[in-house]
This record gives structure tokens, sequence and C-alpha cells, in this order.
């Protein structure tokens, strides 16, 4: 979590250590979540991952309390964290502990859940603090949002398309369909359902922003560039004009001195 208070030496640690902890959980239920839906298995029938969503979350709650402990006004803390604590409950183990009757769409999006906190998380700990590395953590911040938009869109599409539509045979169908919407290319195949059509707007609209913020990194890099090797060629010059200007006016004081030294002999 983003600390606005200082902590101890050993307290960081046991944040770092926290922090830490979520993010690689976060990639194991990421790993289940991908594998799953590869193999077309139910995670409501999958006691795997219901355990490790059980714990992982647990964790997850954990790391919100125990930085809350350390922060100098708790109920500061828990107001402005209190959104990152409610995504953190397993709802999964709670919808299949009860019985409860959920759309199969909204099991598959409660399950992405957790991750919306480990993606709070790690944009925290990778994210951008320092102004000189700003155009590097841009592009950087960039690439990852791209590459969970095309994840999260291929995995929801398949789920929601492949049963109904005969074009998305296989996850890999699912995965070039959201490449091309991104590319705002088009596709040979086309949603069925209204879960893929809303994707598709998304993924568009992701492409439509995030490309032209590319293109403008990559020519403000080009220009900081130039200028860096104008600014180092135009030093260059004026070093190179000094000394030649300090040899100039050397050279009538050697020869005055050498006509002195000849009147002399």
């Amino acid at each position: 979590m983003h600390q606005q208070f200082q902590l101890s030496e050993s307290r960081q640690k046991v944040m770092r250590t926290m922090h830490f902890g979520v993010i690689i959980l976060s990639m194991l239920m990421i790993t289940l979540i991908t594998l799953d839906t590869l193999r077309n298995v139910s995670f409501l029938a999958d006691s795997t991952y219901l355990r490790v969503q059980f714990w992982c979350c647990l964790f997850f709650i954990a790391d919100v309390f125990i930085e809350m402990s350390f922060a100098p006004k708790r109920w500061l803390y828990f107001r402005n964290h209190a959104l990152f604590l409610l995504i953190s409950i397993p709802y999964l183990n709670i919808i299949h502990h009860f019985d409860i009757h959920v759309d199969g769409h909204v099991q598959y999006i409660l399950r992405f859940v957790p991750m919306i906190r480990t993606a709070y998380v790690f944009t925290i700990v990778t994210g951008v603090t320092a102004s000189v590395r700003w155009a590097k953590n841009m592009l950087i911040t960039y690439m990852i949002v791209l590459i969970v938009a095309v994840y999260f869109c291929s995995l929801t599409f398949f789920v929601s398309e492949h049963e109904v539509n005969p074009s998305v045979p296989d996850y890999w169908s699912s995965l070039l369909w959201s490449i091309m919407s991104l590319t705002t290319a088009g596709c040979s195949i086309h949603a069925m359902t209204v879960t893929g059509r809303v994707l598709g707007v998304v993924l568009s609209a992701v492409g439509l922003i995030f490309f032209p913020i590319f293109t403008v990194f990559l020519t403000d890099s080009y220009a900081n560039q130039s200028n860096s090797d104008d600014n180092d060629a135009h030093s260059t010059s004026m070093s190179s004009g000094n000394i030649s200007a300090g040899a100039s006016s050397e050279a009538p004081k050697t020869v005055a001195n050498n006509k002195s030294r000849n009147q002399a002999e």
C-alpha cells in the first residue's frame, strides 16, 4: 500500500515482505485462472483454485490490517483503503460455501477482484516516483496496461464466446481477436454475445488512447536525443575555439621573447 507516513526500518521490511507476497500470490492466482480457462474447467468446481483463492485473500486482508496498525491515524487509513479491503474479500468462497446462484460471467469477473488490488500494489511499488525517470516509467506503465488489457479481455472473450461462436474454437483465436481489436485493424472473428461486443469497444478505446501516447513518447525521446547531441557538439566546438584562441594569443608573445633574446646576445 502507498505509505503516507514514516515507518521504522523494521516495519518497512515487514511491509516490503507483505507487498512482495501479495504480488507472488496474485501471480499464482493468475496462473490458475489461465489454466482453468484453457482447460475449460469451472473454477467453482475446482477445489484447488478455491483453496488458493481463500488463503490469498486472507493474506491480502492481513496486509491491509498490518499496515493500518503501523499508521498514526488508523481510522483515516481505514477510510482511504476501505475499497481495497472490500475487494480482498474471498467472494468466490462465500458463493461456493453458501451455494449462492450467480451468473456465470459475474462469477468469472469476481475471480479477478483480488487482481485489482494487486495491480494497485504493483503500481505503488514500481510506479512513477522520480521525475528524471518519468518518460521511461511511462513507457513501462503503457506496456503493462496493454498486456493486462489484452490478457483479461482475451480470457473473458473466450469464456463468453467459445460455446456459441464457431469462430472461437480455442483460446488462441480469442487472443488473435483481442490483439486485432486493440489495433483497431478489424478481425474476421465477430462477437456474438453482449459481453464480447462490450469487450470489443473497450479494446478499441484502449488502442485509440494509448497508441498516440506511444507515438508521442517516441517523438519526444528522439527530440531529446537530438538536442543532447547538438548541445554536445556545441560544447565541443566551443572548447576547440577556446584552445585555438589561447594558442593564437600566445604566438605573438613567443615571437617577442625570441627577439629580445637575440638582441641581448
